[in-house]
């Protein structure tokens, strides 16, 4: 009897838990889209409010790829809700306080900010404080900085100076554009191709998450550990400082800790994205449809009339379950 060549290959069987793992965030996207659409067809799913979500999660998700980035070596920057209104306030200021014009006032509020990536980089990577600590104090050091820059108020046009000064600046219309669809949108979206290029397809990215997986054994191949760590906290700061300003000319004023409440919609993103696809690691791509599944679920809720008071428990229930059918393993 001729032994039966084919009889120890084993067909590929479908898994449903392993289908949910690698696209439960995306199918959770997907029912919410349907679900709102069905729930509200004539104002829910329409050209001008699928640019409204679009817009809504443009400055999250610019500030969530930071996120993202710092997790990448394994870090956490809890900075960046605040660095995004330090660099709100800082280019405020820079139009209405002193008549600045628009390229010179972004380069100086890049420039400026980046020194919260100075601060976080010197006690991570030189002090050897835990992340996680370092950068929760600077969150609520440059929080105190940016209020007490601005007096502890909003910085708007027409308004005085702390020394009762009137200001004569104005917020100029090229800046204003930013702000606005589709240039917002566009921006966000050269944000998420740009460092998913760059974290998937360079020599950088690739150290990145070499020295995130393990950190001695990215030290022992001869990756420079420190230069790497620092270059991904100077990375997150940059995309929350982005972040900031898309933030004031979107609204077009610098409101008191304005981007505090980007922070968690920020967080929950890149986590999120972790299982996108079964990536299994922080990426771009993950991200963006991480803050489109926060963003999906605020806009159906508030056209629901959802009280706003319980918003925050909905948004909870439903990034709770999402995350749980993408990180739920079976038992063997």
């Amino acid at each position: 009897m001729e032994p039966n060549l084919n009889a120890n290959k084993r067909k590929p069987q479908f898994s449903l838990m392993d289908f949910l793992t690698k696209w439960g965030t995306v199918i959770t996207v997907i029912f919410l889209f349907v679900l709102f659409s069905v729930l509200m067809p004539r104002t829910f799913l329409t050209a001008s409010n699928m640019i409204t979500i679009l817009r809504s999660i443009s400055i999250v998700t610019v500030i969530a790829i930071g996120v993202t980035i710092s997790l990448t070596v394994n870090g956490f920057d809890l900075s960046v809700g605040s660095t995004a209104t330090f660099a709100d306030a800082l280019i405020m200021t820079m139009f209405i306080w002193y008549g600045m014009p628009t390229s010179i006032s972004i380069v100086l509020t890049i420039i400026i900010a980046l020194s919260i990536a100075c601060i976080n980089s010197f006690f991570i990577v030189k002090v050897k404080i835990p992340d996680m600590l370092v950068t929760l104090a600077s969150m609520f050091v440059f929080q105190g900085v940016a209020m007490t820059y601005s007096g502890g108020g909003s910085v708007s046009e027409n308004m005085a100076r702390l020394d009762g000064t009137p200001t004569t600046g104005k917020v100029p219309d090229i800046f204003d554009k930013i702000g606005q669809a589709p240039w917002i949108i566009i921006i966000m979206l050269v944000v998420v191709i740009s460092v998913h290029i760059f974290l998937t397809y360079t020599k950088h990215g690739r150290y990145l998450y070499t020295v995130g997986g393990n950190l001695e054994a990215a030290r022992l191949s001869g990756i420079p550990v420190n230069r790497y760590r620092t270059l991904a906290y100077f990375m997150s700061t940059f995309f929350a400082t982005l972040g900031g300003i898309m933030l004031a000319s979107r609204v077009g004023s610098a409101q008191i800790n304005a981007g505090a409440g980007y922070l968690m919609p920020a967080v929950a993103a890149a986590y999120i994205g972790f299982s996108v696809a079964g990536a299994g690691k922080p990426n771009a791509i993950g991200t963006l449809i991480g803050a489109l599944l926060v963003g999906i679920l605020e806009n159906g809720l508030v056209m629901l009339s959802v009280p706003y008071y319980s918003l925050d428990i909905v948004k909870g229930t439903v990034l709770m379950l999402a995350l749980a059918s993408t990180y739920f393993r079976s038992k063997d």
